[in-house]
């Protein structure tokens, strides 16, 4: 197994796979790259208590279960993640000081906050796509889309905000054209599903997380790997929301 993949599997999942024999900046792009690919994985383990939507089991208690599984898969560091970017940008405080906000390991009131309305936020929507019928595709391309989202993190034009960590490790280092290409596959894939509903999802899930670089870049100075947690978490959000709303 390439080292590159070894090691997208071995950060963006708990899945036991053999450690990289070697890990430096170009082999944590190519991981970052095929982040889109762990999301495939993810999304088909993820989804399987979806399958029971054809049962008489609540579709509410099969969201939590997936959204559940998910957590536990990822480790539950993009949730942290997102919880700790909460904290840095809700406090508003100078760069610097907000930046140390976000680094530390506890939760403050706002990253409560924001956990509580992403998580429920995803919830809800995915047992409204499992009432219209649709729930495991839009889980599925929801999970693709915010795995995209995450390779736009890593373009040129954001730098790192501190020097060591995983920001450090894999900012500015995928080249434009490797969330182009995935970005066309998620839109080609979301509207064979979905229609102009899932190429909206995706396109929204997109600008979603672009958004959240910008604002990031502005109050961080740049880049971590608790703001690409947050990316991930946003764009699946607003994904799963505009296929639950559009359907």
């Amino acid at each position: 197994m390439p080292n590159a993949l070894r090691l997208a599997l071995g950060t963006f999942t708990r899945i036991p796979v053999p450690p990289p024999t070697s890990v430096d900046r170009s082999v944590a792009g190519q991981a970052i790259a095929l982040a889109p690919f762990t999301a495939a994985v993810l999304a088909l383990i993820c989804a399987i208590p979806l399958l029971f939507v054809y049962t008489d089991a609540p579709h509410l208690l099969l969201a939590v279960l997936s959204i559940a599984l998910l957590t536990w898969l990822t480790r539950g560091m993009h949730l942290d993640g997102l919880a700790d970017v909460a904290d840095g940008l809700g406090s508003n405080k100078p760069p610097s000081l907000a930046l140390e906000i976000a680094r530390k390991s506890d939760i403050g009131p706002f990253g409560v906050i924001t956990l509580v309305l992403v998580l429920a936020l995803q919830i809800v929507a995915l047992t409204a796509c499992l009432d219209h019928g649709n729930g495991f595709l839009a889980f599925a391309i929801a999970m693709f889309v915010s795995r995209t989202a995450l390779t736009w993190g890593c373009i040129k034009g954001w730098p790192a905000a501190r020097d060591e960590g995983l920001g450090a490790m894999v900012a500015q280092s995928t080249p434009i054209a490797v969330p182009i290409i995935w970005t066309v596959m998620a839109l080609v894939g979301s509207y064979l599903a979905f229609g102009f509903a899932g190429a909206g999802a995706t396109t929204l899930g997109v600008i979603s997380a672009i958004a959240l670089l910008n604002i990031t870049n502005r109050r961080f100075g740049g880049v971590t790997g608790d703001v690409f947690g947050a990316v991930i978490e946003v764009s699946m959000t607003t994904a799963l929301v505009v296929l639950a709303l559009a359907n």
